[in-house]
């Protein structure tokens, strides 16, 4: 007679929050939503349920998608309200307060939650739950994500993509376990490089494209930017007026189509004016072979280290130039190693299993 399964080992329902700004699909609107795709696959393909809480337009291959409506746009009378603030700010709240109350009527039915967002409401309705949350800390602490992990400490464990958001976590929740993202080696795979320079990500002022640009130019090589544009008027006015011959955009790319531009590069530029909390453009590129030169900002530290690439010093466009000028000597079969050694999707995926099992 066969041994009964064990029940630690059974597979998991899991009730997962995404961003509800932008569709859990391809082409990717931004890391959070990649990341979110990512994870849901992996857990489907090990025999997890996942219940996405998420955009109506997520894709449904990876999870079963309960889609967030758009609530009624605010009316007029809320609006004049002098206090009131901005739109966007009211939609969002409005779409995970849904969120929230349909997950309430749920949660019997799952074993855990897994709160992968960047709004506070879920931290602050965690203890209502009545199971165990956990929380993936994607972004240092704003005003209102501070006070809802302040009010659902307890009920919620969390988890931070990178030392550095642990770090700045820390003054809220003491000690925080850190738990990287991690990249498909299968959907980016090993690339034959070449002599361009790629840039990726979202096109907003905090990631600057625009210094890149200006990166190539000090070594006197091509460069290709891809990403959505977020902020028009940045494009606008900061990035169209640098496209060329030699600087061209490649527009908002599926997965498929951008590991092909990013493998066939010979160094990736991650430019952030901010303290990137993970950096996922960098672990793409490593997956393909592709080297990296970053600024040394935020989790990308983590992410690189020293077999990914060469970091420079933060906004100092020149040193970028020389990092990438090093960078582009490196071996492409090393950097892939060390990304598949450090950045594995499957990787990720067992460890969140762990943590989901510890707390359901």
């Amino acid at each position: 007679m066969p041994p009964a399964p064990d029940p630690a080992l059974r597979p998991l329902r899991i009730g997962l929050v995404a961003g509800l700004r932008f569709p859990v699909a391809q082409p990717f609107a931004g890391g959070l939503e990649a990341h979110t795709w990512s994870l849901a696959r992996s857990l489907t393909a090990a025999g997890h349920e996942v219940v996405m809480y998420a955009h109506g337009d997520s894709d449904r291959s990876v999870a079963t998608v309960v889609p967030v409506f758009a609530p009624p746009p605010v009316s007029a009378a809320a609006r004049a309200d002098i206090a009131a603030p901005p739109e966007h700010f009211l939609w969002e709240h409005r779409c995970m307060q849904q969120t929230m109350s349909r997950l309430l009527r749920d949660v019997d039915r799952l074993d855990l939650v897994h709160n992968n967002s960047l709004h506070y409401l879920p931290l602050a309705m965690a203890p209502l739950l009545g199971t165990r949350m956990v929380t993936t800390l994607h972004t240092p602490p704003n005003a209102w994500q501070e006070a809802g992990a302040l009010d659902g400490a307890l009920a919620s464990r969390f988890l931070a993509v990178s030392r550095d958001v642990a770090e700045r976590w820390s003054h809220v929740l003491g000690e925080v376990e850190v738990v990287g993202n991690g990249v498909d080696p299968l959907l980016w795979p090993a690339g034959p490089g070449g002599r361009d320079l790629v840039w990726s990500g979202r096109i907003v002022p905090e990631k600057a494209p625009h210094l890149a640009v200006r990166a190539a130019r000090l070594l006197d090589r091509d460069v290709v930017l891809a990403g959505p544009v977020h902020d028009q008027r940045y494009f606008a006015e900061e990035v169209e007026p640098l496209l060329s011959d030699r600087v061209r955009y490649a527009g908002h790319l599926g997965v498929d189509a951008l590991a092909r531009l990013v493998g066939s590069s010979a160094c990736a530029l991650v430019t952030p004016c901010w303290d990137e909390p993970f950096g996922l453009v960098a672990a793409e590129a490593m997956l393909c072979g592709t080297p990296v030169a970053a600024f040394d900002r935020g989790g990308l530290r983590d992410v690189v280290g020293s077999r990914g690439g060469v970091l420079a010093a933060p906004d100092d466009v020149a040193d970028l130039a020389r990092a990438a000028d090093r960078a582009l000597a490196m071996d492409r079969r090393r950097v892939r190693s060390h990304a598949l050694a450090t950045l594995s999707v499957t990787a990720m995926a067992e460890r969140y299993v762990q943590v989901y099992r510890a707390a359901a």
